[in-house]
């Protein structure tokens, strides 16, 4: 019991919720070096937050008062029992389970589903426009996603976290591949998308549908949704490290190598973020559905030829 509950404060939750908000700040203040700014202090995303948290929370009449309470729970529950299986997974490959890879695929993919019924519950149109923007995305980039995913299976024949490490730590990292390397890229993108980031932020523009689903949230609700996205930021940075570049360990000097790693994802997903066009909503479809899809059947079949 006290072994499960320190991988959920601790993997699940602590690591995610520091180095998630540390990430926040990063992207905030790249972001605004690049366009000549000075950016937040370190400390303005947990700011923000906490300010949140001591602001009244606001119900909209008619809507589905439970499903909207409970949306932003769902998504900040699943972010962390995603995280909690990396982490034990980085901290010991021996502590996984068959299949474990499977349910971090299904739990990564309910914060979009949990800011569709949000935007379904709020019975306000810009809402219900921004949940039908993000049902379309989920199922655009969810299909290169799988492939991807599955080229890298052809090479490991196994579903298990902890195996991916154990292979690259004897075959080499998996990116260093050509097929390797392509999925990557698909799912370096396909992350981008399931933060909500330029280019696919179509769901949630600001200057379009005002938030869409997040429209009328207010309060502790959407501070858990913001937490449960800045949180992101750690998970599926981590999930790269772990799936294409020999995972995470925990001596001193691998450590500084993750770390490394996670810097340099993080960086490549700013900087396509402060330098591509946000997308309208059928040409992400067509991009995941067309190129990114071709590209991800092209590392399955290399793959799949050894490559």
């Amino acid at each position: 019991m006290s072994r499960l509950l320190y991988a959920f404060l601790v993997p699940g939750f602590l690591v995610p919720l520091v180095f998630g908000l540390l990430a926040n700040w990063f992207d905030r203040k790249l972001s605004a070096r690049l366009q000549w700014r000075k950016g937040p202090p370190i400390f303005q995303p947990l700011a923000d937050i906490i300010k949140l948290f001591g602001k009244e929370v606001a119900v909209p009449d008619g809507g589905g008062r439970w499903l909207f309470l409970l949306a932003p729970l769902l998504a900040f529950s699943s972010v962390i029992a995603a995280s909690t299986i990396l982490g034990v997974s980085n901290l010991d490959i021996s502590e996984g389970f068959i299949g474990d890879l499977i349910v971090v695929i299904y739990l990564l993919a309910i914060p979009s589903l949990a800011l569709v019924l949000a935007g379904s519950a709020s019975r306000n149109p810009l809402s219900a426009l921004g949940a039908s923007r993000e049902m379309k995305l989920v199922l655009a980039y969810e299909l290169p996603f799988l492939i991807a995913l599955l080229a890298l299976l052809v090479k490991v024949r196994t579903f298990m976290i902890g195996d991916f490490i154990a292979y690259q730590a004897a075959a080499g990292w998996l990116g260093l591949s050509l097929s390797g390397f392509i999925a990557f890229m698909v799912v370096l993108i396909v992350c981008l998308a399931k933060l909500g980031s330029v280019p696919f932020d179509a769901a949630e523009a600001e200057q379009e549908i005002m938030s869409g689903p997040l429209l009328e949230y207010s309060g502790g609700p959407l501070a858990i949704f913001r937490l449960s996205r800045s949180m992101l930021y750690w998970t599926l940075p981590a999930l790269l490290i772990t799936l294409f570049w020999g995972g995470i360990q925990f001596s001193i000097s691998a450590l500084l190598a993750g770390l490394a790693k996670y810097v340099i994802i993080l960086t490549i997903m700013v900087l396509v973020k402060n330098t591509a066009p946000r997308l309208r909503i059928d040409q992400a479809v067509s991009f995941f559905w067309g190129p990114w899809t071709i590209f991800a059947l092209l590392s399955l079949v290399l793959a799949a030829v050894g490559w």
